[in-house]
């Protein structure tokens, strides 16, 4: 409580003013007031009785000394006191204010007149209707940056983030977010911007701004562009990767193939038995299929037989990827070593090139599976 002297010369008692915004107390949830763990309806970071008796006040007007008008010859009753402390902005007006007998008198326009209210009410108490800001959150959004109020600001962005951006006011929310200084916000609008652009590209909000902020459009329409980029490189890289793990697996199937004799698959006339597991090599059915093929197939001349071919791709890459050709088991080993050293420049750059990219997509640990020392 504060004792004030009035304007008549007269002592008098009135409430002490909201605290200024800033960190809030212990029992803050940016959705409302937390009792036993639970948030309650609304947000509030005052006890109820304090809330209530400045709520009061701000209904009532009880002696109010400013007058602030709104569009369409709206007029809120408010108190100098409070406004001042809750914002550094509305004490520098109301000090340029003109006064009409013990009243002065501001104007804040532009926005509904229920917008402003909701506003005046929050700097008294700090607390708001979830319908009402629903309404008018981004009025709010605005008022709380242009007067400088963080506490509410940053409850009008968590309502935002939480829920109330939609595909339909994500433009309008993201104008405001880059205008207001709020750069988390803007980011999760631009976000929302580019998964939904199809939709979004067809709401009035856009056809508004491409017509009042050309620059703006062509920016989004650019990192429209730059995103789908990456998505494709991405898509890219990721199948590669795909790629090369599948050489990976089907180099150690064939040494497995070669140097063990897959004893679930091979050989052809071996009875399976019933109770004994699968292979632990993805690809080594695949492979014995294509090693058989291989070994029986009649034009396996260069070009001749597609599966031939890739055969010997996979048997060349082996060669590239073994450490000791002289006690390998795997076909023309050697032979592809020693061809290798007679290869043109440019073609020992590009296998060089696939075996790094092959190691690299899959650690190996231990010894090497292309290893037989």
């Amino acid at each position: 409580m504060a004792i004030e002297e009035s304007p008549l010369g007269a002592k008098e008692i009135s409430p002490a003013p909201p605290p200024l915004p800033g960190p809030a107390t212990r029992n803050y949830h940016p959705r409302g007031l937390v009792m036993n763990g639970t948030p309650v309806r609304g947000y509030s970071c005052v006890s109820t009785a304090t809330r209530d008796l400045w709520e009061r006040l701000f209904d009532e007007g009880y002696r109010a000394d400013v007058l602030i008008n709104t569009d369409n010859g709206g007029i809120i009753y408010a108190h100098a006191s409070f406004l001042g402390v809750a914002s550094p902005v509305l004490k520098g007006v109301l000090k340029r204010s003109r006064t009409r007998g013990l009243q002065r008198s501001i104007s804040i326009r532009g926005v509904p007149h229920d917008a402003v209210r909701v506003f005046i009410r929050f700097l008294y108490s700090s607390s708001y209707e979830p319908e009402k800001l629903q309404n008018y959150i981004l009025h709010l959004l605005v008022l709380s940056h242009a007067y400088v109020v963080p506490h509410l600001k940053q409850v009008c962005e968590f309502r935002l983030e939480q829920g109330l951006l939609t595909v339909e006011n994500v433009i309008d929310t993201f104008q405001l977010a880059l205008l207001c200084d709020a750069p988390r916000l803007s980011l999760i609008c631009h976000r929302l911007i580019l998964k939904n652009f199809k939709v979004v590209s067809a709401t009035e909000g856009w056809k508004i701004m491409k017509e009042s902020h050309p620059a703006l459009e062509k920016e989004i329409l650019e990192s429209v562009v730059e995103a789908e980029t990456r998505q494709k490189e991405r898509a890219r890289k990721l199948n590669e990767r795909k790629i090369y793990l599948q050489l990976y697996e089907a180099m150690e199937a064939l040494v497995h193939i070669c140097r063990d004799g897959c004893q679930t698959i091979g050989p052809h006339d071996k009875v399976f038995k019933e109770n004994q597991g699968p292979c632990k090599y993805v690809m080594c059915k695949a492979l014995e299929l294509l090693v058989r093929h291989f070994a029986g197939c009649k034009m396996r001349v260069p070009g001749g037989c597609i599966h031939c071919k890739r055969m010997w791709k996979l048997l060349e890459l082996h060669s590239h990827l073994c450490t000791d050709s002289d006690a390998c088991r795997v076909p023309l080993c050697r032979n592809f070593k020693r061809w290798g050293m007679k290869k043109e420049k440019k073609d020992d750059i590009k296998w060089r090139t696939l075996v790094r990219k092959v190691l690299r997509t899959k650690s190996i640990s231990g010894t090497p599976f292309f290893s037989f020392e």
